[in-house]
């Protein structure tokens, strides 16, 4: 069992790393493994709804690791999108990287949990988490929750342990991600299938 951590900090050591190695360490005292990558080191091209992805079952761009990280979803049973808060709002890199990821490979995120995470000095958390956590609502994923919102204040890397409770909110997500995951795999072993999804009907409002 598998959990990917996508960190959307340009950062790669800074704190919104400290919350995922939190989180990751927790899943692994679960038995389960985690792997964090680093998405916010290089540049990734924003989506084109160009729909290119439903006809090659990838994105037609390929000089980034989009495509890459689609495959490895498929293997995974879990993930986490964590991202620091800048202008009250995601970083621009890790939502550009989750609107490819869903619209090219959303069958390999469907049905498995996700957790958003975001890091602040401040404010703007809320409002991240809500734009983060869109993604999974709209893919049928079960949202990971838990003892508070799924944030960590951090003033600067320097004093990223400062968020006591912080640190404890990421190892609680750690746990309950676990424990779904656990539960998930068991309820397949005892035969409970994924529910059939309907797409028959598609309301259009512009009349």
């Amino acid at each position: 069992m598998k959990v990917l951590l996508f960190n959307g900090s340009p950062n790669r050591n800074g704190c919104t790393n400290r919350a995922l190695e939190e989180i990751k360490s927790s899943l692994e005292k679960e038995g389960i493994e985690g792997e964090i990558i680093q998405l916010g080191a290089k540049p990734i091209r924003d989506c084109i709804g160009c729909r290119k992805c439903r006809e090659k079952e990838m994105c037609i761009f390929s000089d980034d690791e989009i495509n890459n990280y689609v495959e490895k979803a498929k293997e995974a049973d879990g993930f986490v999108f964590a991202s620091p808060v800048y202008f009250a709002h995601p970083t621009g890199v890790l939502l550009s990287a989750m609107d490819r990821m869903f619209f090219s490979g959303g069958m390999n995120f469907a049905h498995k949990p996700a957790a958003a995470v975001v890091t602040a000095r401040r404010a703007g958390t809320t409002a991240s988490l809500d734009a983060i956590t869109k993604h999974f609502t709209i893919s049928e994923m079960p949202v990971v929750s838990s003892t508070y919102w799924n944030m960590v204040f951090m003033p600067n890397q320097d004093k990223s342990s400062i968020d006591a409770e912080g640190l404890q909110t990421m190892r609680n997500i750690g746990k309950n991600m676990a424990w779904l995951i656990k539960c998930i795999n068991e309820g397949k072993k005892n035969g409970i299938v994924i529910p059939e999804t309907e797409h028959a009907i598609m309301t259009n409002f512009n009349k």
